[in-house]
């Protein structure tokens, strides 16, 4: 079996975010066990000095008996940061009238 499908195989259900210069992948898999697990993935597309796309990756494996704690500190923590800064996104490449502190 190739890799690229042995990779897919266990792909059960798929959603993806694109953000600017970094893809977000929401992929459901299956375990050999016949259980399923969510696997997030950060893509960033980046550009080398003679001009090529390279990806660098991240990824998280997020399990069922995870997902009730780690909802809850996702929706703490973006609470949080809503609450500190409000909902505008303060960036250079944002936001044109950002000036450095």
């Amino acid at each position: 079996m190739s890799d690229y499908k042995e990779r897919h195989e266990n792909e059960i259900f798929t959603k993806v975010l694109k953000a600017g210069r970094r893809t977000y992948f929401f992929d459901v898999r299956e375990t050999k066990a016949g259980d399923y697990y969510l696997t997030i993935t950060e893509s960033k597309k980046n550009f080398g000095e003679n001009g090529e796309a390279t990806f660098e990756k991240h990824k998280i494996y997020l399990y069922k008996e995870d997902f009730k704690s780690f909802e809850d500190m996702f929706k703490e923590s973006t609470d949080f940061i809503i609450s500190q800064k409000g909902e505008d996104v303060i960036s250079e490449k944002h936001d044109k009238d950002f000036k450095s502190r």
